[in-house]
């Protein structure tokens, strides 16, 4: 009886971790699309007037959380 329980709770967990992610994936897709890469190009122009590349890299990423590592650095190859 009480296997039955563990594994009628472990469903039950592995199906709001499976709710959650898809949910965490919807609003990240979403804020994706709400985020206008015409700022970001400009914010990451005037972080590369003053700074190297990394350290504008990370400054565009610290304001604007969304991007990954390599669509920063796809943004940078832009401008450069």
């Amino acid at each position: 009886m009480s296997t039955l329980i563990i594994w009628m709770m472990g469903a039950g967990l592995l199906l709001i971790n499976i709710v959650l992610r898809t949910r965490i994936l919807r609003l990240e897709a979403r804020l994706k699309e709400l985020s206008n890469p015409q700022e970001q190009l400009a914010f990451l122009r005037q972080q590369a007037a003053q700074k190297d590349k990394v350290p504008a890299i990370k400054a565009l990423r610290k304001q604007y959380p969304e991007l990954s590592l390599i669509e920063a650095n796809k943004l940078w190859q832009q401008i450069q």
